[in-house]
């Protein structure tokens, strides 16, 4: 009968401790619940300094945002133009109809070079007199001022350096006074590209740490403002988690407004300049449209803005949450 009884207390003991898991973890839910609505009607009971904030926080995220996203138009335009590169080799003087025919012959033989083709002094005369609009002009010429070219088109498995290294190498034939690479300004787009973007990674850092630095010293003039309210949870036993959590909710309705308000001005001012955009690509007969953040783009934007919300409330409500002490 012992052992029963003792086995019957064991049972009731373990239903209790499980019924008062279930209970705490329904009052965290609860407190959970009521911090968010409460720190969101606080943050709307202010509407004023509330939408200051989301404007500081919206334009600082906007920024590196929207500069990224035009960066990214310019990488699409520009992989447009990405084509198999040329070396235009422009020859000494006049070169007789046989020279000629064995330097293409001898630019062809390479392994590095996958075709040639010749451009002869009236072949390009003829094709300048018809782009450029001065048939005029050039018929008053009394000679042809313009060399023999070869167009030497390099393999398709050479990379950048390699086709440097072949610019350079036909350089030195004696019978080429110039070797000019056409895609060099592709690479100096690419390369300016590359620094662009790390400026911008730079600014949106800096500017992360300022709206972190904003929400904490916002947060930071919320806890002062509710000082008596925090002493006396804290003489009823409060913890600091209890205590922390609703300026931390605070400021993530901070940081996901203004993500939000990030979002409606990178969105504005695409839409402002989509138009003029498209006239000009009309003009230059090219299919280029604008392409915006898009519905992740947004989302992601407005979640980094309540993740900084967060991390801002938490290193404000850390530092000055421990000098708060009833006495």
């Amino acid at each position: 009968m012992i052992g029963r009884q003792e086995t019957v207390r064991r049972k009731e003991g373990a239903s209790l401790s499980r019924t008062d898991l279930r209970g705490h973890a329904k009052a965290w839910i609860q407190h959970h619940r009521l911090s968010a609505a409460d720190s969101l009607m606080r943050v709307l009971d202010s509407p004023g300094s509330s939408v200051l904030t989301w404007l500081v926080i919206g334009i600082a995220l906007a920024l590196p945002v929207g500069l990224n996203v035009a960066l990214d138009n310019v990488s699409q335009v520009s992989a447009g133009w990405d084509s198999p590169a040329q070396i235009s080799l422009f020859l000494q003087g006049e070169v007789s109809p046989d020279r000629l025919r064995e330097l293409e012959a001898e630019m062809g033989a390479r392994q590095d070079v996958s075709k040639t083709r010749v451009i002869s002094r009236e072949e390009a005369l003829d094709e300048f007199r018809t782009l450029s609009g001065f048939a005029d002009v050039l018929a008053s010429l009394q000679e042809n001022p313009l060399p023999d070219l070869i167009l030497v088109t390099p393999d398709a498995a050479l990379d950048g350096p390699a086709v440097s290294a072949l610019r350079v190498e036909l350089q030195g034939n004696s019978d080429v006074a110039e070797a000019v690479l056409d895609m060099e300004w592709l690479q100096r787009l690419n390369s300016l590209m590359a620094l662009s973007r790390r400026l911008v990674l730079a600014i949106g850092c800096m500017l992360v740490v300022g709206v972190m630095l904003i929400l904490g010293n916002t947060i930071r003039l919320a806890i002062e403002s509710r000082r008596d309210e925090i002493v006396i949870v804290k003489l009823v036993g409060g913890s600091n988690g209890f205590v922390r959590r609703p300026f931390l909710y605070t400021g993530l309705w901070y940081g996901v407004g203004g993500g939000v308000l990030a979002a409606l001005l990178v969105s504005a001012a695409l839409w402002f300049l989509e138009k003029p955009i498209s006239d000009l690509a009309i003009l230059y007969e090219s299919a280029f449209q604008l392409s915006g953040l898009g519905v992740m783009g947004s989302l992601n934007l407005v979640i980094l803005g309540g993740l900084l919300g967060l991390a801002g409330a938490w290193l404000a409500v850390s530092r000055h949450l421990a000098r708060i002490q009833p006495r």
